[in-house]
């Protein structure tokens, strides 16, 4: 007898969302929220309750694809395919027969943003073979950095991590961009950056990727780096490293999908402010300010301010 799913959530697919590094991106949920393998200090989405490492196939995978389906019918401008959002996507073992499917239907590139705790597993890897690009995230070279900025389940340790992300490295044929996320006076001091150029010369991505906390994260202790300092750390890390900036926000083709119920699903995924709604939308921001306004009123979400900016999260 085949085990329950979990229930599925109304949308699988947000966006297409403007993203600072994938153009416009449709997102992928295919995994509960904030179910991960990890809980790490600067988590947009805030704390995990119960970390796991269990893989499993949480959702239909046919509805998954059937609404995927459906939004590559809608007319709107998608660059990329992202398995992303609510959780660590690799969690989901119908990961790579989703992967497939898309790319029989479409030849619009697939991308999956993963943890990396999973890519000890040969199953894992080869689940992500069929990906055009994988933004694997590496932000410690030492086990103590790890659990400090991470806080992993108790069984996965960094050097497991290191060693996954070498055989993904060897074989996989498509591009792999590593993502570091920085922490100011957690993960950013000179000797672990040099720790991490000597993980980054084994692994030989593509691309390194110097991310730093912009969004409002899980603790309040993670603080984001300035400028000066992430291009201080992209010159010692190499000339593959380069800081990822934020969207310019061009506006997406206007989607005739029932607005409030696509604000939730944009808001669930993300801290998001009234500039991203807008342009993942193609809506002005009048429309959708009165929106917002109908979803703070019915306690469907809230607002908080981080450095200046107002996010609209869930409640």
């Amino acid at each position: 007898m085949s085990k329950k799913k979990d229930k599925s959530p109304a949308f699988h697919t947000y966006g297409p969302v403007p993203s600072r590094r994938l153009g416009f991106s449709l997102g992928i949920d295919i995994i509960p929220f904030k179910t991960c393998s990890l809980n790490c200090i600067y988590c947009q989405l805030g704390q995990t309750p119960k970390k796991t490492i269990r893989r499993k196939e949480y959702f239909s995978a046919s509805d998954i694809i059937s609404q995927i389906k459906k939004k590559l019918d809608s007319g709107q401008r998608i660059d990329y395919i992202t398995f992303s959002g609510s959780g660590e996507p690799t969690l989901n073992n119908a990961l790579g027969k989703i992967i497939k499917e898309i790319k029989k239907a479409t030849s619009i590139p697939v991308a999956v943003l993963t943890n990396s705790t999973l890519l000890s597993r040969q199953s894992v890897r080869s689940a992500l073979m069929g990906a055009d690009l994988v933004i694997p995230s590496l932000d410690a070279a030492t086990q103590q950095t790890f659990v400090k900025v991470n806080r992993p389940h108790s069984s996965i340790s960094i050097k497991e991590i290191m060693q996954g992300l070498l055989k993904f490295s060897k074989e996989f044929k498509g591009s792999i961009w590593l993502e570091i996320m920085l922490v100011k006076g957690v993960n950013d001091s000179p000797s672990h950056i040099r720790k991490l150029k000597q993980a980054i010369a084994k692994i030989k991505p593509e691309k390194v990727q110097l991310n730093t906390v912009i969004r409002p994260p899980a603790e309040k202790h993670a603080r984001h780096i300035g400028l000066k300092d992430l291009e201080k750390i992209r010159n010692i890390l190499g000339e593959n490293c380069e800081i990822i900036a934020e969207s310019s926000r061009e506006a997406q083709i206007s989607s005739s999908e029932n607005l409030e119920a696509a604000i939730l699903s944009l808001v669930q995924r993300r801290p998001v402010t009234l500039a991203d709604i807008s342009a993942s939308l193609g809506k002005g921001k009048e429309k959708i300010k009165k929106s917002l306004d109908a979803l703070l009123a019915e306690g469907k979400i809230k607002s908080v301010t981080h450095k200046g900016s107002k996010y609209f999260e869930p409640k």
